[in-house]
């Protein structure tokens, strides 16, 4: 019992401290989804240090040494707490996201994420080594259990209830009631094992077998990588490309440690004829579905669909995994094989796939490599030998057909740290004037007609009968306006420039300026006097003297990963500073999930501001329609007859103002 507390402690606290680091440095670096990706690759890659770290101690060192050494890394470690990074580590904007991020981590929690790292495999050591035998390895489906808990108890109990820096500083007091539970398993071991001149590790309790050769290690390594590849590539796939829908990443994640719960807890959950012939339809499906849209695009089939295929793969993945475990005399380095795996399919989707390839290609191949080491894993039947390689051959031919197809229907594919771009002409001859879209993953961020008498009006959300439209229409037109827009799109809004306006767009992401210039001409073509800041809105604006806006616009919350940085008090106070006194701050809130208009209501009200909401459901075409919050410290600005305003919905019960502590999705949720 006292192994089986440590261990899920040390999980349960291992996941929990995942989203409280990153979610503080995620105003630091433009709150994208990369951030998260890029959090998860230090994690599994310094959870493969901790194993590694177990594995060597626990071959070369005598118990009491082993149990010395991990209490002066648990000592060591008490002293990063709290693991949140002060003020100082905030980024200048001009450093590489991807590198700084890992640096940051390592710096702050690194020491207490390696001490718990290392937990779950050196306490399973311990175990066998007192005699606990082969059924150690339940410890790691526990292990998995507490890691699921954490993941779930974050976003329902704890992110809802507790503000950034109490959820860090009750973390770190559980931390250092773990760390007096290892030590005491440590102690334990050292009562249970039996005393000996030399102090060598006592085998004769330990499950021993024949050294692992390099050929098993090999495949332990294969089955973990590509289901940390299947795990991060389908929760890119249905998160990007099917539905921005906020906590979908959850589902794939929650889905993925309960394959290793199972397999794990007993041989009993997986067996291969069962689970066999299911994966492989699955795979053959779900490749099908990355080029024909109606399969793998539509949301009410396509998140069900990659979410099936994603436990039912894993199961063979995790399951032919535990059938190939070793005694336990050998126990640390199949951890570290499993780790070392993790973390490889982790870095080659996280950290390589956005630099080499150009959309969202690695689920394809992930099904490419799969079907293949499926095929070995087979191999001693002929027939499902050579059932594997057809499969990988059909998924090959699946994953040309989708490059295919994109280069098609696409004019312009790029990819980087913040997320794929997508150009599309659509329409043309007889269906209309030809349309040219800019899409990021699942979300439309504007478009253009090509010609006839809408190709420099504005589109989508931006229109005539939009709030941001009737906002500068309502202005005197004899006197030209300063404007900054947070978020740059395809540059819709310099449409409604006239002589004399200044514009000054905000965007994070070199790519969206890039194709804003080359691919539309709304920038090339606008009568204002065009400046644009590349780089984390709020960041930039905090280190720019005030600009006197007539308007701000803050467009960045059409997503499911929203930036939440740019919607709480500490955000508003620096739009506030950058305002003239009559200045309105426009926040643009449609969102097919997300209910907005509360949170800036709240906001405004907490700082003496008044809001008003504008909404157009229902525009001519082409336009989309949309809802805009409008903030000023003037009233009668928002009261104009023209805005045709109305008041905000009543808060749900108990919505407190966001800040930079403290914020929920959860509780904004459609």
């Amino acid at each position: 019992m006292l192994y089986a507390a440590t261990i899920f402690s040390s999980a349960f606290l291992l996941f929990l401290v995942q989203p409280i680091v990153s979610k503080h440095i995620l105003p630091w670096f433009g709150g994208s989804a990369s951030v998260w990706a890029t959090c998860l690759v230090f994690f599994q890659s310094l959870l493969l240090l901790g194993y590694a770290y177990s594995d060597r101690i626990t071959r070369l060192l005598k118990p009491t040494m082993q149990v010395a050494l991990h209490g002066l890394l648990l000592a060591a470690s008490l002293f990063a707490l709290p693991v949140i990074a002060g003020p100082e580590w905030k980024p200048a904007g001009s450093e590489d996201p991807g590198p700084y991020i890992l640096m940051l981590l390592a710096m702050t929690v690194g020491l207490p994420y390696l001490a718990l790292s290392a937990t779950g495999p050196l306490i399973q050591s311990w175990a066998a080594q007192a005699g606990e035998g082969p059924k150690v390895y339940r410890l790691f489906s526990l292990s998995n259990l507490a890691s699921l808990l954490a993941l779930l108890a974050y976003p329902f109990l704890v992110e809802p209830w507790l503000p950034l820096r109490a959820q860090s500083s009750a973390w770190s007091m559980v931390y250092a009631g773990f760390s007096l539970l290892c030590l005491a398993s440590g102690i334990s071991l050292l009562r249970r094992i039996r005393p000996r001149a030399s102090d060598t590790v006592p085998v004769a309790h330990e499950e021993v077998s024949a050294p692992p050769g390099a050929g098993m290690v090999a495949l332990w390594v294969g089955l973990s990588a590509l289901g940390s590849w299947l795990l991060l590539a389908t929760t890119n796939h249905i998160t990007q490309n099917v539905a921005a829908i906020p906590f979908l990443w959850i589902l794939p994640l929650t889905l993925y440690l309960l394959t290793f719960v199972l397999c794990f807890e007993s041989d009993r959950w997986y067996r291969r004829n069962v689970f066999l012939i299911p994966a492989f339809l699955v795979l053959a499906v779900c490749s099908f579905g990355l080029w024909e849209a109606r399969l793998g695009f539509n949301i009410k089939v396509a998140i069900p669909l990659y979410c099936a295929g994603l436990f039912v793969i894993c199961m063979f993945l995790h399951g032919e995994m535990a059938k190939l475990r070793p005694g336990t005399s050998h126990l640390t380095q199949f951890y570290l094989a499993l780790s070392f795996g993790g973390a490889l399919g982790g870095m080659l989707v996280g950290l390589a796939a956005p630099k080499i390839l150009p959309a969202f290609y690695e689920l394809g191949l992930g099904f490419v490599l799969i079907a293949l080491l499926m095929a070995f894993v087979l191999r001693q039947r002929r027939i499902l030998l050579a059932s594997g390689l057809l499969l990988a051959l059909v998924c090959a031919i699946n994953l040309w057909m989708q490059v295919r197809v994109d280069s098609y229907s696409a004019r312009l594919m790029e990819r980087n740290f913040y997320g794929r771009l997508l150009v599309r002409d659509e329409g043309g001859s007889k269906d209309g004037p030809r349309v040219r879209k800019l899409l990021h993953g699942a979300i439309l961020h504007g478009e253009q007609y090509l010609s006839g008498s809408n190709r420099n009006k504005p589109t989508t959300y931006y229109g005539p009968s939009s709030g941001i439209g009737r906002l500068l229409a309502s202005a005197d037109p004899a006197v030209s306006r300063h404007i900054g827009v947070i978020g740059l799109g395809t540059g819709t809004l310099a449409a409604y420039a006239e002589a004399g306006d200044q514009f000054r767009f905000y965007d994070i992401d070199p790519a969206v300026v890039s194709v804003a210039q080359r691919e539309f001409s709304y920038l090339r073509d606008s009568k204002a006097a065009i400046r644009l800041v590349v780089g984390d809105a709020r960041l930039s604006l905090d280190k720019e003297p005030p600009n006197r806006f007539d308007v701000l616009v803050v467009d960045a919350f059409s997503g499911d990963s929203i930036p939440v940085h740019l919607l709480t008090r500490e955000a508003l106070a620096i739009y506030r500073r950058h305002i003239n006194d009559n200045g309105v701050i426009a926040f643009h809130i449609s969102n097919r999930f997300l209910s907005l208009a509360p949170v800036v209501e709240a906001l405004a009200t907490s700082t003496g501001m008044h809001a008003v909401l504008v909404s157009d459901h229902r525009p001519e075409p082409p336009l989309t329609g949309s809802d805009w919050v409008l903030v000023s410290e003037s009233r009668s600005i928002l009261l104009r007859p023209a805005l045709a305003a109305t008041a905000i919905a009543q808060p749900p019960t108990g919505l407190r103002p966001w800040t930079d502590d403290s914020s929920n999705l959860f509780r904004v949720l459609k």
